[in-house]
């Protein structure tokens, strides 16, 4: 329930050594990181933004093997629980005029503290700047989620990045914060993607030399569609698989070539 105050909010959450205190800050940075990932963009944001930092931690963390984890986030997830937040310090929200949420995708959706988090405290009034961390994708389908639950907040539209290529995540969050309003300057405006065609084999080529390696097997391209930008080629797949039940279902994927000579095809996202 939201009993607390909203002073009281980051009883359950541990505000980032030397951050500032400026009254007039507007930004803050909340996030949740198991592996580091999520911090590190975190990091990036708030160094980008000058913006306070607040690390969310639960009484019970997640600190057991991959499968360990994966099978207690099931656990709790098919039980309806969350949870617990570890106390810590305070901090004002009425400071802040904008809250950048952070977390990684697990499930589909963020992980369990930070719905611990957005249950517990009222982030009414609020807009919230969705950013996350997954391994194939997510980011939309959990700013749905937090749409439905937090009515009375504005979710704004999100970053979001694979583990694999959070390195490259500085120059793709400067051009997102620039695109939406919160750092000054222009960015280039990015071209629609061409009509989806039958896959060629060049493409098919360029799909498995992006998603051949990864853990879970992501169907067959069909379809692709195409655009050229400064700094590379982005390629739009349809893709052919198998679900859970049997039947076929089509994916998008999205992957990328950069400009540069030697770069490999990566692939950015899975929209399931």
């Amino acid at each position: 329930m939201k009993t607390r105050t909203v002073l009281a909010l980051m009883a359950a959450l541990t505000i980032a050594a030397g951050c500032s205190r400026n009254p007039e800050k507007k930004y803050l940075v909340i996030y949740y990181s198991q592996t580091g990932a999520t911090r590190q963009v975190a990091s990036e944001l708030a160094g980008m933004l000058d913006a306070d930092t607040v690390r969310i931690d639960v009484e019970q963390p997640y600190d057991g093997t991959y499968q360990e984890t994966i099978e207690r986030c099931r656990r709790e997830m098919a039980g309806g629980e969350i949870p617990a937040l570890k106390e810590g310090l305070k901090v004002d929200l009425s400071r802040y005029d904008t809250v950048f949420l952070g977390y990684p995708i697990w499930f589909g959706t963020y992980a369990p503290p930070v719905a611990a988090l957005i249950k517990e405290y009222d982030f009414a009034g609020k807009k919230i700047v969705p950013f996350c961390t997954f391994g194939s994708g997510g980011l939309g389908a959990s700013i749905e989620q937090l749409k439905k639950a937090l009515p009375q907040a504005e979710i704004l539209p999100g970053y979001g990045v694979r583990n694999a290529r959070v390195g490259k995540a500085h120059g793709e969050l400067e051009r997102f914060l620039t695109a939406n309003g919160f750092l000054d300057g222009e960015v280039e405006p990015l071209p629609e993607y061409s009509e989806q065609q039958p896959v060629t084999p060049e493409e098919a080529a360029i799909f498995n030399a992006a998603c051949g390696n990864y853990q879970y097997p992501l169907g067959t391209p069909v379809t692709a569609g195409k655009r050229q930008t400064s700094s590379g080629t982005d390629y739009c797949f349809k893709a052919r698989s198998n679900g859970p039940d049997g039947g076929e279902i089509v994916t998008t994927i999205y992957v990328t070539v950069g400009s540069e000579e030697g770069s490999v095809p990566e692939f950015t996202e899975v929209v399931r």
